[in-house]
């Protein structure tokens, strides 16, 4: 890809927002704005009797309490595997024995550069849940089908959750 004219136009805690030119084939140079974000990771815990943990917690960007999979921000030099544990104990308590990766996403490459992790967490041990300062989360544990089916039926909104549930269903049942 080409580019030329690059700016920062906005600076922020977690995004930042460049605009550049990108030259697009025989149809020349087009002005883009791309948010910038360091990516980040999900994680779908999937207990020994076949339930799962969701959360549900307020996304003050859509306006709504979403359900689902602990998730969180990569901070700088952290693996996505070491984001994902940290996250995993942070929003539930749990600890995982095992960590298989489900691939990754872009969840809007129209806009933004954001790539989730995702990843499938087993051998779960319970601890002690803490949670950003700023974060209200609710444990909520189903079994698999039902979350499944949630994902289906469109009562689980968060396109993260939806794909990690799509990915896992084949190793799961």
């Amino acid at each position: 890809m080409k580019t030329r004219n690059n700016e920062l136009l906005f600076h922020g805690v977690v995004v930042n927002m460049e605009q550049m030119e990108v030259k697009i084939g025989e149809k020349g140079w087009h002005l883009y704005q791309v948010i910038r974000h360091p990516g980040g990771v999900a994680v779908l815990p999937l207990h020994d009797d076949g339930t799962v943990t969701l959360i549900r917690q307020l996304r003050p960007a859509v306006g709504e309490f979403l359900l689902e999979f602990p998730a969180g921000r990569l901070s700088p030099d952290e693996s996505p595997e070491a984001c994902g544990r940290r996250e995993l104990l942070e929003e539930t308590g749990l600890s995982a024995e095992r960590f298989e990766p489900l691939g990754f996403l872009y969840p809007t490459p129209g806009i933004c550069d954001e790539r989730i992790h995702l990843y499938l967490a087993t051998g779960l041990t319970q601890g002690r849940a803490e949670p950003e300062p700023y974060e209200e989360i609710e444990c909520i544990r189903l079994p698999f089908g039902e979350a499944l089916s949630l994902a289906r039926s469109g009562a689980i909104t968060d396109s993260k959750s939806v794909i990690a549930l799509f990915r896992a269903e084949r190793r799961i049942e």
